[in-house]
């Protein structure tokens, strides 16, 4: 059929993709409607389609192009990223999708679709060998899970994905870093990427580095946390004390 073939050729596409095939707007929504009624095309949310498969019934387009083609600025980050690069220890039916441009949350084929607000623009690069996905490098993920740990899964999910890093590239870290200018995250960083700095290939430049900018405030690790507890004086946290167990048991690990 007469516009199918180009449009197959594209992970997802949108009411101006299919224009620029049918040389104008009406003809656009026609040929649409034409493939969608043979099963050819699904529509997955407001001007966000994709080919389908005749053999399973599902769209060609991944997860991780359907939540990229969510706003011009979107890309996979936090818990998310975790799963694409495949460190993540669980797999979820929800996908974080950062944007510098906000849009409505989602879903799709039972996968929900949560929009994250972008603060920063470093750590950002389009997916080798995948078309159409961008996604937060492993240093920008490290950080942004570890800043937002409470709204993707968990502290113990942050753990187990921290578990399988075996490098990150300090001067990416410190660069970020930098972009989000947070005392707290310099903190939190530090406690933790102490733990795992062997792993990680992390300096002790690197880790003198964050203890230099946490200042002078005491905070939590765990926001909210009402459990027992033992203070870090070096970090100046409040850490769960089970997690001083563990890492004293574990020889520097908490997982």
């Amino acid at each position: 059929m007469q516009g199918y073939r180009e449009l197959a050729k594209l992970s997802v596409f949108s009411i101006e993709d299919a224009e620029k095939i049918t040389g104008n707007k009406k003809s656009a929504y026609s040929l649409l409607a034409r493939l969608m009624k043979k099963g050819l095309v699904k529509k997955i949310r407001n001007n966000i389609y994709s080919i389908v498969n005749p053999a399973t019934g599902q769209v060609f387009a991944t997860r991780y192009q359907i939540a990229c083609a969510a706003s011009p600025t979107a890309y996979i980050s936090h818990h998310s990223a975790f799963e694409f690069y495949g460190l993540a220890n669980q797999v979820f039916y929800e996908i974080y999708v950062s944007s510098e441009t906000r849009f409505r949350d989602f879903q799709f084929n039972n996968i929900s679709y949560k929009y994250v607000a972008s603060k920063i623009k470093g750590g950002v690069s389009e997916a080798k060998n995948t078309q159409g996905v961008r996604v937060t490098d492993l240093e920008r993920t490290v950080l942004d899970s570890i800043k937002d740990y409470e709204k993707i899964g968990g502290f113990e999910e942050l753990l187990n994905c921290l578990e399988g890093v075996q490098f990150l590239d300090e001067e990416k870290l410190k660069r970020y870093l930098e972009e989000y200018d947070i005392q707290s995250l310099y903190q939190k960083t530090g406690y933790l990427l102490s733990h795992y700095k062997n792993e990680m290939k992390i300096s002790d430049g690197f880790i003198l580095l964050c203890s230099s900018k946490i200042g002078k405030s005491t905070r939590y690790l765990i926001k909210d946390y009402d459990g027992a507890s033992c203070y870090d004086r070096l970090w100046k946290l409040v850490v769960p004390e089970d997690l001083c167990k563990r890492s004293e048991e574990g020889g520097g690990h908490f997982v």
